[in-house]
C-alpha cells in the first residue's frame, strides 16, 4: 500500500517541523542521559580517589620504625559505622599495612602492587555487605613512601546518587516531550502566520472569473519563493484582462455594424409582396436581429458593472413586458396571462435589467410553445417571477448546461443562438438572485427568477 503525500503545505511543514523536534528530543535526551550516569560513575571515581588519599596521609611510623595507620576519628568513626567501604594498604615491599576487613587485606596481599594510574576491580565476599564491591587501587605517596592503596564500596553505596540520576532522568522524561509539544505548536502557528499572506492571495484568487477580470491577487508581505508565482499570475491575469476587453469590444463593434443593415433589410422585405420566400427571409432576418440585440446586451453586461441600486415593482416590470410581447403572442395564435401578486413586491435591482430577464424568458417561451398554447406570467411574494411554458420542456441532464453561453442542446430546436438564458443569468447573478428550471406539471417548463437576495 502507497502511502500519499499530503498535500498541504502547511501540514508537510508541520509534520517535517515535528520531525526534527522528535529527533532532536531523542538526541538530547540519550546526551542527557549519558552525562548523567557518566556524572555519577566521576563522582564515584573522586571520592574513592578522596578516600584513597586520605587514608595515604594517615600512614606514619611508629616508635619503634614501622609503619603504621592512624586514622583521624571522623574517618575511623565512618569506617565503623558502615560495612559498605573496605580498604588495604600495602607498603612498597607488598607488605599489608592496614586492612579492612583482615580479609580484603589478604586477598590483596596476592594482587600486583598499584600504578600510579587508578584501576578498577570487582570483589565479592570481603564485607559486610551481600553485594559485590567496587573500587580502585591507585599508588600514592607518604611519609612512609609509595604506598598501593585499594579501596572499594559495595554495589549500593551510591544508590541515592543513582536515585537522583533516575529521579531527574524521569523527570526530563515528561518535561521535554511537553517542552516539544509547546515548540511543535509554536512553530506550528508561526507556518500558519507565515502562509496567511498565501491563503488571502488564494481567497482572493477563488473570486477571479470572467465578470471580475480587474482583480489583482496582493503581492506584499509574500514569501520570496511565491512572489514570482504570485507576479506571473498577475501577468497572465493582465494578458487575460485585454484579451477579453478586446473580445468584448470587437461583439459591440460587431453588433452595432450589423445593426444599420438588418434594419434597411428588414424595411425592404417589408416593402415587398408577401410571398413564402419573402416570408422565410423575414423570419431569418428577425432571427438575426434578435441574435444583433442578445450580442449586445452581453457585451454591455460584460463591459459595464450593472447599477442595481434602484427600486423594482416586479408586478410592474412584468405588467411592461407582457404588454410588449402581447402582439407578438397573437401573432403566433398563443395566449400570455400575467397572474400579479396581491401586494407590491418590490426588490432593489435595475429595472431595464428586470425587464430584459423576463422578456428574454418570455421569448423562449413563446418561441416553443406551439400554437393555442399559454404562456402564464407569475409574481409571487416574497420577490420572484415565474414564465410557464407549454414546449417541450428542458431534460433534467440539461438543466445545468442550458445557462452556458452559446449551448442549444441537441437539435437547436428554438432556432436561438443560445445566448438568451445566459443573458438571464448574469442579470440575477447581478442581482444576487438566482435563475431556476423545472419541470411544469401540464408539459413544459417553468423558469424561475429568485429576487429574495436583492431585497
Amino acid at each position: 500500500m502507497t502511502l500519499r503525500r499530503p498535500r498541504s503545505l502547511q501540514l508537510r511543514l508541520a509534520i517535517r517541523l515535528a520531525l526534527v523536534y522528535l529527533l532532536v528530543t531523542l538526541v538530547i535526551v540519550a546526551a542527557l542521559a549519558f552525562r548523567a550516569y557518566d556524572v555519577a560513575a566521576t563522582l564515584k571515581d573522586r571520592e574513592l580517589r578522596l578516600r584513597a588519599m586520605d587514608l595515604a596521609r594517615a600512614v606514619e611510623i611508629d616508635d619503634a620504625g614501622a609503619a603504621r595507620l592512624a586514622l583521624p576519628p571522623s574517618l575511623a568513626e565512618d569506617y565503623a559505622s558502615t560495612g559498605e567501604d573496605v580498604f588495604a594498604i600495602r607498603a612498597g615491599d607488598g607488605r599489608v599495612i592496614a586492612a579492612r576487613p583482615r580479609a580484603f587485606g589478604e586477598q590483596v596481599a596476592d594482587w600486583p602492587l598499584a600504578s600510579d594510574e587508578p584501576a578498577w576491580f570487582q570483589v565479592e565476599g570481603v564485607g559486610d555487605a551481600s553485594e559485590d564491591y567496587y573500587g580502585l587501587s591507585i599508588e600514592t605517596g607518604s611519609q612512609v613512601g609509595p604506598l598501593s592503596i585499594y579501596v572499594a564500596q559495595a554495589g549500593g553505596r551510591h544508590g541515592l546518587v543513582e536515585s537522583v540520576v533516575s529521579d531527574f532522568m524521569l523527570d526530563m522524561a515528561w518535561w521535554i516531550p511537553l517542552l516539544v509539544a509547546i515548540t511543535l505548536g509554536a512553530g506550528v502557528w508561526a507556518i500558519r502566520s507565515g502562509l496567511k499572506p498565501i491563503r488571502k492571495a488564494s481567497d482572493i484568487a477563488a473570486q477571479i472569473g470572467p465578470t471580475t477580470t480587474a482583480v489583482r491577487l496582493p503581492e506584499q508581505n509574500l514569501p520570496d519563493e511565491i512572489a514570482p508565482l504570485v507576479a506571473a499570475m498577475n501577468r497572465a491575469l493582465d494578458r487575460l484582462d485585454r484579451g477579453f476587453a478586446v473580445q468584448r469590444e470587437f461583439t459591440a463593434n460587431a453588433a452595432h455594424e450589423l445593426r444599420t443593415p438588418l434594419a434597411i433589410l428588414t424595411a425592404a422585405l417589408d416593402a415587398m409582396s408577401p410571398t413564402e420566400e419573402v416570408n422565410k427571409l423575414k423570419s431569418d432576418v428577425a432571427r438575426m436581429n434578435r441574435l444583433v440585440e442578445q450580442l449586445l446586451r452581453v457585451a454591455r453586461l460584460d463591459a459595464v458593472a450593472l447599477d442595481v441600486s434602484g427600486s423594482v415593482d416586479l408586478n410592474v416590470a412584468a405588467a411592461a413586458v407582457v404588454a410588449a410581447m402581447a402582439p407578438l403572442a397573437i401573432a403566433n395564435c398563443q395566449n400570455i396571462e400575467l397572474v400579479a401578486s396581491e401586494l407590491p413586491t418590490v426588490i432593489i435591482g435595475n429595472r431595464y435589467a428586470v425587464e430584459d430577464a423576463i422578456r428574454n424568458l418570455v421569448e423562449n417561451a413563446l418561441a416553443l410553445s406551439p400554437q393555442g398554447a399559454d404562456v402564464e406570467v407569475r409574481v409571487a411574494q416574497p420577490a420572484s417571477v415565474s414564465i410557464a411554458d407549454h414546449g417541450p420542456g428542458v431534460r433534467t441532464e440539461d438543466r445545468e448546461r442550458i445557462f452556458e453561453r452559446f449551448w442549444r442542446g441537441k437539435g437547436g430546436a428554438s432556432g436561438g443562438a443560445g445566448l438568451g438564458l445566459a443573458i438571464v443569468c448574469e442579470i440575477m447573478r447581478a442581482h444576487g438572485g438566482a435563475l431556476s428550471v423545472e419541470e411544469n406539471p401540464g408539459g413544459g417548463a417553468i423558469f424561475s427568477l429568485n429576487f429574495s437576495n436583492a431585497n
